[in-house]
Formats: C-alpha cells, sequence, structure tokens
C-alpha cells in the first residue's frame, strides 16, 4: 500500500510544482516530443488516480493485481479526461482583444470624427467585447455614424465606409 500511497503522492506534488511553473514542465514534454495531449496536469492526474484508487483497492481486496489494474485504468481515464480538458483550454479563446483582420465586414460606431485624408476612432463590437481602433475613411464621417469595416490597413487601423449615405461631419 505504501508503494500507491508514494505514487499518488508524486502525482500530487508534480501537480503543485505544474500550478507554479507549468511552462517549463510543459517544455520538459515538449523536448520529450510528448504530443499535446500528455501534459504536466495530465501526468499529474494519472499518477494521483493510479496511486491513490491502486491504495484504495488493495486496502479492499488484498489483491495487488487487481489494485495495479484498477489503478492504471482509473489513471488513465483521469489522466486523458485533464489531458483533453488542458487541451481544450489551450486552444480556447486567449480573452486578448481581436486583431483587425477578424472584424472585417462587421459595424462599429464612430467615436470621434474620421477627418478627410486622417484618422479618427471607431468602436466595434468583436468576438464579444467592444475595441476601439483608429479608422480611415474615404470622406469626413462625423461621431455617431454607423460605418462597416471594409480593409485591415494595420494592426490596429482599417478602412471604413458609412453604412448609409449620411457621412458629411
Amino acid at each position: 500500500m505504501t508503494i500507491f500511497l508514494g505514487i499518488g503522492a508524486v502525482g500530487i506534488v508534480l501537480l503543485l510544482i505544474s500550478l507554479v511553473i507549468g511552462d517549463h514542465v510543459e517544455g520538459v514534454l515538449s523536448a520529450i516530443d510528448a504530443g499535446d495531449w500528455l501534459t504536466g496536469a495530465g501526468l499529474a492526474a494519472f499518477l494521483g488516480a493510479l496511486g491513490f484508487v491502486g491504495a484504495i483497492v488493495l486496502d479492499a481486496t488484498g489483491s495487488v493485481p487487481l489494485s495495479v489494474a484498477v489503478g492504471a485504468a482509473s489513471g488513465t481515464a483521469v489522466g486523458a479526461a485533464t489531458g483533453w480538458l488542458t487541451l481544450k483550454l489551450r486552444h480556447a479563446s486567449s480573452g486578448a482583444a481581436p486583431r483587425s483582420q477578424q472584424l472585417l465586414g462587421r459595424t462599429g460606431v464612430v467615436i470621434n470624427a474620421i477627418p478627410e485624408g486622417g484618422y479618427g476612432e471607431i468602436r466595434v463590437q468583436g468576438t464579444g467585447q467592444l475595441t476601439k481602433l483608429n479608422a480611415k475613411a474615404d470622406q469626413p464621417i462625423a461621431s455617431g455614424t454607423e460605418v462597416w469595416i471594409v480593409e485591415t490597413l494595420t494592426a490596429t487601423s482599417v478602412r471604413v465606409q458609412p453604412t448609409r449615405g449620411d457621412a458629411a461631419s
């Protein structure tokens, strides 16, 4: 039983290490070409479930082979679920402001008038958050005018045109 508890303890220690310096653990796993599914948290979950479930089964049945089999099966299931969740979180939206390329075709509102030949500002709701961008247009556009994004000029600026014909400031 001590071996199983030791394996479970190693899983907890690895989980704590992953929480504190997770990028380094992921770097080691990447260096050995472990793939996306094998993460520090997934490995910790595998070891924790193997050790603690194995100890419980050994205490209940007294059978080492059964303890190893049930512990390994539960460790594999919990480790795979943890790896899958970690992978999903990695590929989830980062929460960063959307890029102007993602905003092409969206409508927004001019918040600082766009002068002829110059830049103003627009506010656009994209990917669930409000974003302010510098905006240029072919004609002056007054504040409060609804516009749509027709071109990306830089990472923080776009070309717009009014959604209706009433653009003059």
